[in-house]
């Protein structure tokens, strides 16, 4: 039984706006990564068949409509996206984008596009490296950022905590996390919601998941 409550199972979905917003994947992830070496790409598929296996969902070489739904970019400057072919088709307003990711000193960005159920049916997720990035080793990195392309979390979920624990063999899902992919991808549940009874489901899925 998870000992987290309600109230903190809803503000993971609960934007700064104050809206409730929830969506998982309806379709198989079909990731791609860009801008890493040979090694550090298999890390990071790695983390994503990790965050994937915990939820209980499934991944594909390919989609059927989109080729690839989970673009997975590494850059050393937001201006570099500029040059990214086709890249304005998928980000709206990209100059503007990347001139307030600039002026912010972002690390990431995540962009998701959505199907006609609510469900995320693409995320694109950006992350720039350099200054206290360089510090962090490539599987805590790829583990982060696979888990928050799982759901459609909080704008402020994990703005100060990170998703991830330190485990006797390394760097795991935070189990209040993990337990949570788990009941968010039960098949029960529906694949969005914008109501906050919905976090009331999935606190449900939780106290009824095995201890």
């Amino acid at each position: 039984m998870s000992d987290i409550t309600p109230e903190a199972v809803e503000e993971f979905f609960t934007r700064a706006s104050g809206d409730y917003v929830f969506a998982r994947w309806g379709r198989p992830i079909a990731p791609v990564i860009f801008g890493v070496t040979d090694e550090t790409l298999a890390i990071v598929k790695g983390a994503i068949e990790t965050c994937v296996v915990i939820a209980g969902h499934t991944m594909d070489e390919t989609d059927p409509e989109l080729g690839v739904n989970l673009m997975v970019f590494f850059l050393s400057d937001w201006a570099e996206l500029l040059d990214v072919p086709n890249m304005d088709e998928m980000i709206p307003d990209l100059a503007a984008r990347v001139a307030q990711l600039s002026a912010k000193n972002a690390h990431q960005y995540r962009a998701f596009r959505f199907d006609d159920a609510g469900a995320i049916k693409a995320c694109f997720t950006f992350v720039r490296m350099g200054g206290a990035m360089d510090d962090v080793p490539a599987d805590v990195i790829a583990l982060a950022q696979a888990v928050q392309a799982m759901l459609l979390w909080s704008d402020r979920a994990f703005s100060q905590d990170s998703p991830l624990a330190e485990a006797p063999d390394g760097t795991v899902v935070r189990p209040d996390v993990a337990n949570l992919l788990r009941a968010a991808y039960d098949p029960v549940l529906p694949v969005s919601g914008r109501d906050p009874s919905h976090a009331l489901r999935l606190y449900a899925r939780l106290v009824a998941a095995p201890s």
